[in-house]
């Protein structure tokens, strides 16, 4: 049986769904936000707190804005 590593839940609605892979939690809080325009989270399981971290830092990958131009984690571009 393979472990949960991420629980996405909307603070907006009744949503809340585990999933084994984090691709398919990530693509729950896509298409939740594009359906609902409610912002779902996640929890992820079984990662250091670190890891956590760089990967809400991070933002998505090619969606402009979306990164903490803040952290120590994120290059200039320019």
């Amino acid at each position: 049986m393979a472990s949960k590593r991420a629980t996405v839940t909307c603070p907006d609605c009744d949503l809340e769904a585990t999933f084994t892979k984090l691709r398919e939690a990530r693509s729950c809080i896509e298409d939740h936000r594009t359906e609902t325009g409610h912002e779902a989270v996640w929890e992820l399981h079984e990662l250091a707190a670190g890891v956590e971290q760089a990967g809400e830092d991070a933002g998505v990958c090619g969606r402009p804005g979306s990164c903490n131009v803040d952290s120590p984690l994120v290059r200039d571009s320019q």
